[in-house]
């Protein structure tokens, strides 16, 4: 793994800083009904992402997630113009504007997803790597979900057979305490998720979510374990959500006070701390990082807005394989 140099720092704090932007003007678009259906942000969660990115192989490593899918697959090399135009529901969009905000996907940089069923994504991600086994591509599948998924059956079925079949897969639990208002106290008797992989002899244990460098550091170990052939991981990744579960979430099961202690804790912060500390970059160096920033977010922004929508016998091409299907309302 790379080490943690000038370089990553400067990186980390780019991106970081441009998911966190790229997520509030989605905010700020959701309020004026540019983008509909459901919103999940990933303010505060950016140092696992930027951390996991880190120990990955871009080339051939696998990331698969939940709904709060917007950042992982910019961090992964997709375009964040077609991101945002994908929520807007556009034509230029990820999708096609076909998926919107729960579905981004693309194959050509190793993100399947973006899935809105709670959990569902877990066997896939066992799929995966079950593939990459078979064909023997030397490929790690990183299998994201929340702490509230890993209370799904299909969570424990997944962990046993990933285990009997030594899979190349990191089972990464984005533990940002709550799930959507239900916390992790009220789920379980214990709350420590990583030991749920104790019942399947899984390697696991909890990480600090909000510095990159441990999560980079905890992740890079599992990637290595299952790219040898010494199967999956179970990693209990703490961090914290800063917005509500999604755009609709009055968050009344958590105090203000609550939330803004845990901003003392922000991952950006704590990685621009580190440049500032090694003198990494000067103020007016850091000053044109956040006009980058925010210049790429207004050039989403616009091509979102710009962007068609798409024509209405696109939902009819992509759901059968057959040319010419007789049976479509556009051909009775």
């Amino acid at each position: 793994m790379k080490k943690f140099d000038k370089e990553v720092y400067l990186k980390w704090y780019e991106d970081m800083l441009f998911w966190r932007k790229f997520e509030d003007k989605l905010a700020a678009v959701y309020i004026q009904q540019k983008v509909r259906g459901f919103l999940h942000l990933y303010n505060g969660q950016e140092a696992v992402a930027a951390g996991c990115l880190h120990a990955m192989d871009l080339t051939k490593d696998k990331m698969i997630t939940s709904y709060r899918c917007h950042v992982q697959p910019i961090g992964l090399g997709v375009d964040p113009k077609r991101i945002m135009a994908e929520l807007y529901g556009k034509a230029t969009g990820t999708s096609l504007g076909l998926g919107g905000s729960m579905h981004i996907f693309s194959k050509e940089h190793h993100f399947y997803g973006g899935h809105g069923i709670v959990g569902g994504q877990i066997a896939l991600g066992a799929g995966l790597a079950f593939a990459d086994k078979y064909f023997n591509r030397d490929a790690v599948t990183l299998t994201f979900m929340g702490d509230g998924a890993v209370r799904q059956g299909a969570f424990h079925e997944t962990l046993n057979l990933a285990m009997l079949w030594k899979l190349p897969v990191v089972f990464i639990v984005e533990n940002n305490h709550y799930a959507m208002g239900t916390s992790v106290e009220r789920t379980a008797n214990h709350v420590d998720i990583w030991k749920l992989g104790l019942g399947y002899e899984m390697p696991c244990q909890a990480v600090d979510g909000m510095h990159p460098e441990t999560v980079a550091e905890a992740v890079y170990e599992a990637i290595e374990r299952a790219r040898r052939g010494d199967g999956p991981t179970l990693l209990d990744i703490r961090t914290y959500r800063y917005r509500g579960h999604s755009m609709s979430d009055a968050q009344h099961y958590r105090t203000k006070e609550e939330v803004e202690e845990y901003k003392k804790q922000d991952p950006i912060t704590n990685v621009l701390a580190v440049i500032k500390k090694k003198k990494y970059a000067t103020d007016a160096e850091l000053e044109a990082i956040e006009e980058r920033v925010k210049e790429r977010v207004a050039e989403c922004e616009k091509f979102a807005e710009e962007s068609p929508y798409p024509e209405k016998h696109i939902m009819y091409d992509v759901v059968y394989e057959q040319e010419n299907y007789p049976f479509l309302p556009s051909r009775l």
